[in-house]
């Protein structure tokens, strides 16, 4: 039987004449690009029948492909300086990505910790920097679809790295802001290497302006060593227009502590991919998230959790708060290698809908080739307790309040689990930002 292949689109052939035009500007890694670009090419955009994108049919999604950013200039600089104020009162070392570039006039370099390394990623790809040249691409091996145009079109992200032992206090957050004034794609690539018994806490947060119409395609990798603690927290509150797509590639070492937290608000359709590799033995992780949507918002939570090494502890919990015709997708695999023995991972996702018209999509699975295990996953969906609800009104809570409080235990549960206290009081005041936000159009009759 001949094999079928697919037509490329509008959409695909305007990535592949914008690959042409860009390819020789590109900083550096030019072989790695051009083998990036090859494999999009044979594939096309993901689409249904596709099984690890059946519900983000990002060829049907993805209408048209934006033209790479401009650099930023100072009128989009200036749109960028309060980028990342969720954290105001939290004390970061705040670096700011404008349009896809680095802007040291509004990033904290200054007296760098003893053992961290920071330097922009374009920078040392155009210098084919050893510790890029070592693991960009390397972290996890992964054909994705999505990877594969940013590692083609990368062109600014951070290159971090952390020295054994040292002992970051600060988080380092990474502000990613779309300011431009055209429509515009912005591909971001950032690297963070932490070597034996270090620690560290990165924070990334997206954002853009609502009436901005761009496409963000950002990647992390991160590598993770032996007995290294690490704190991840992805903050996504796009523009109401922005497609947004983020993968994080974690390979874990032994005896290491990993905790990551995904937390969405903001974008027309935001896919976050997790691919997350367990490579040492007695490694402890809890792998969070939280995505409350209106609208007809989108939000696609991938995850692959692949235990390669035995005596590892997995905890994976995610939240949903689902309103009006919006739609959330949790798809979460974990993977149990034969050898891997004494693994524990656990795997949940819950489903809160406040709308007859809202779609919850869980699909939890697990591949398990060895004997001696605990793993487990479970999903649910569904409404707001009524005898709760019950219980409130009947101590004189107002309705809209007492569904409001509901709401935010239901979300709290996953924030809670986030250890620094100033980031997890920050998550927990935009929980009742958007509370007060929908309260809002319920009483003007602004709800779409």
């Amino acid at each position: 039987m001949a094999e079928l292949t697919l037509m490329k689109n509008a959409t695909e052939q305007q990535l592949a004449a914008e690959w042409q035009a860009a390819k020789a500007t590109l900083p550096g890694a030019a072989p790695l690009r051009a083998a990036a670009f090859e494999r999009f090419a044979a594939t096309g955009l993901p689409h249904r029948r596709v099984e690890e994108w059946k519900y983000t049919d990002l060829r049907a999604l993805m209408r048209d492909a934006k033209p790479l950013a401009d650099p930023p200039d100072a009128a989009a600089q200036a749109r960028a300086r309060d980028a990342g104020a969720l954290l105001a009162d939290v004390e970061c070392r705040k670096l700011v990505f404008v349009d896809g570039a680095f802007v040291p006039e509004l990033s904290d370099l200054a007296a760098l910790e003893a053992g961290l390394t920071i330097r922009p990623m374009a920078e040392a790809l155009a210098r084919g920097d050893a510790l890029v040249t070592r693991y960009l691409g390397k972290v996890i091996k992964t054909e994705d679809t999505a990877v594969a145009p940013n590692t083609a079109f990368m062109g600014d992200g951070v290159v971090i790295h952390v020295a054994a032992g040292a002992v970051i206090e600060r988080p380092i957050h990474l502000v990613f802001a779309a300011t431009g004034d055209r429509p515009a794609a912005l591909f971001t690539r950032s690297l963070a290497v932490v070597e034996q018994g270090a620690r560290a806490m990165l924070v990334e947060s997206h954002e853009g302006e609502t009436a901005r119409d761009y496409q963000s395609n950002a990647a992390l990798e991160l590598s993770i060593a032996d007995a290294a603690h690490v704190d991840h927290i992805k903050i996504t509150r796009e523009g109401d227009k922005a497609l947004h797509i983020s993968s994080l590639m974690a390979d874990i070492g032994a005896h290491a502590r990993f905790n990551s937290f995904v937390f969405t608000t903001g974008g027309a359709v935001v896919r976050n991919q997790l691919f997350l590799r367990f490579s040492g033995e007695g490694t402890i992780a809890n792998i969070r998230g939280a995505t409350l949507l209106k609208g007809r918002q989108h939000s696609d939570i991938t995850m692959v959790a692949d235990h390669a090494a035995g005596g590892c502890q997995a905890r994976e919990v995610f939240k949903s708060v689902l309103d009006e015709q919006s739609r959330g997708i949790f798809q979460g695999k974990i993977i149990v290698q034969p050898g891997a023995q004494k693994t524990d991972a656990k795997m949940a996702a819950h489903a809160l809908m406040l709308s007859d018209d809202a779609e919850a999509d869980n699909k939890p699975e697990l591949e398990i080739f060895a004997d001696d295990v605990q793993c487990g996953h479970g999903a649910t969906a569904g409404d707001l307790d009524e005898d709760l609800l019950f219980y409130l009104r009947a101590r004189g809570i107002p309705a809209d309040e007492a569904e409001a409080l509901l709401i935010q235990a239901f979300v709290g549960d996953a924030i809670e689990g986030i250890e620094h206290a100033g980031l997890r009081e920050a998550l927990i005041e935009a929980v009742g930002a958007w509370l007060k936000a929908r309260g809002r159009a319920e009483t003007t009759g602004l709800r779409s």
